[in-house]
């Protein structure tokens, strides 16, 4: 049936307002109350990010050689990205839409590379921990490939030895996060870069959470093991702007370590009126006001302003995570090196705690393996760490009386 549009357009002011009368029930994110979707450092940047975006909400970065204001900012905001990930000389990038996307165009060149490299692949695989982003299966699904997930090791981080095993004739690449988005644990990248390099195969690490924000982190003083191109056998690397580089939605990159490897993620074709069609990314036209703000955001922050945020979130999970700890029963998964991490209890079940925490306003993340609740912090999320653990320790109180809700299925898409 459809909805019509109204015969007259309405003003600016009546739609400005109804719009925000539609955000009335929708999650206090400035706040700290989600545990995804947003990565907010406060109204300054948000400002800035809005402003850079505008100026630039026509633009379409499909066509570089119309708009070489949008060409610079991106090339430029690849370079910083690849100096980030301690990419070589010769690495090349892929400024995206987002993590899913970068992951797909990764698999997508191991796939293509995998033709001339590994042409005794009968239906090219992909080995991945269970642990990794379901992007990658997606990717796979799309791409006529397979990927074999081998169970983690007692530390919830990738088994080495265990992936390495499943290993054929038609694998072409392994997969490793940095970190992995339910436990917020990096895998043992170093070690899968030398099986990746022993076997000759493509290895992708999924930094989509973890690749911006990490190198800061390290300077504030934390350790963070090596995940990016300082580890020889990563071939490429996805790292998402508008998650831990805190730059406006879509944007994400994808870095190859040369040049060459680029090339396999690239799709031509030539018949057709319009002479040669050439891209690497999958969407068309691109927004030009994501790139606008990525660069704009990334050079308004700088160096002191990813230290500030990177200190102030490994502050927040500090504090939660010693937080939720103490409850009794209640145990933090692993040893989570940067912001992200999951608290469970075998005492009760999460899911229901998840939902009894929905009922104070809090959104919580459910992980299933193990079960759980995972926290994404920000540095919204340290003025309210007390509150949220008070919450979860009401919260699991109130399952264990019987008088929580049902749980909940997660709203993840």
């Amino acid at each position: 049936m459809g909805m019509q549009l109204p015969e007259t357009g309405q003003r600016w002011e009546q739609l400005r307002a109804e719009m925000a009368a539609m955000r009335g029930h929708d999650l206090d994110w400035k706040h700290g109350r989600h545990g995804a979707y947003v990565w907010y450092a406060g109204d300054e940047l948000e400002d800035v990010l809005r402003e850079a975006f505008g100026m630039f909400l026509v633009e379409n970065g499909l066509g570089l050689r119309a708009f070489p204001s949008i060409g610079r900012m991106e090339e430029e905001t690849l370079a910083t990205v690849q100096w980030l990930l301690s990419a070589p000389e010769g690495a090349a990038g892929i400024f995206t839409s987002g993590g899913t996307e970068s992951i797909f165009l990764a698999i997508h060149a191991a796939r293509e590379w995998g033709k001339v490299h590994r042409p005794g692949a009968a239906r090219p695989t992909i080995v991945a921990a269970h642990s990794a982003h379901p992007a990658v299966s997606k990717a796979a699904h799309y791409l006529g490939m397979e990927v074999v997930r081998v169970p983690v090791g007692a530390d919830y981080r990738a088994d080495v030895a265990a992936m390495e095993t499943a290993i054929t004739a038609d694998t072409v690449a392994l997969y490793a996060s940095a970190p992995t988005y339910s436990l917020g644990l990096v895998d043992p990248v170093p070690a899968l870069g030398e099986v990746a390099a022993r076997h000759g195969l493509w290895l992708h690490v999924d930094a989509c959470v973890g690749g911006i924000l990490a190198p800061f982190v390290r300077q504030v003083g934390h350790a963070v093991p090596p995940f990016d191109f300082s580890v020889a056998g990563v071939s490429s690397v996805s790292a998402d702007l508008h998650k831990s580089g805190y730059t406006a939605k879509p944007a994400s990159t994808v870095t190859f370590r040369t040049a060459e490897l680029r090339e396999f993620a690239r799709y031509s074709m030539d018949d057709w009126p319009s002479g040669l069609y050439s891209s690497y990314t999958f969407t068309g036209s691109r927004p030009g006001g994501a790139i606008a703000a990525a660069w704009a955001g990334m050079h308004f922050l700088g160096q002191s302003g990813y230290r500030e945020i990177a200190a102030a979130s490994m502050r927040a999970k500090a504090a939660i995570a010693a937080g939720v700890a103490a409850i009794p029963g209640v145990i933090v998964h692993g040893t989570p090196e940067l912001w992200a991490f999951s608290f469970g209890s075998p005492e009760v079940k999460m899911g229901r705690v998840a939902a009894a925490m929905a009922k104070r306003g809090w959104m919580c993340g459910p992980t299933t393996s193990p079960p759980g609740i995972h926290v994404m912090c920000t540095p919204v999320h340290e003025p309210v760490a007390g509150e949220y653990v008070a919450a979860v320790a009401e919260s699991i109180d109130e399952v264990k009386a019987g008088a929580a809700p049902e749980a909940q299925r997660a709203a993840y898409n």
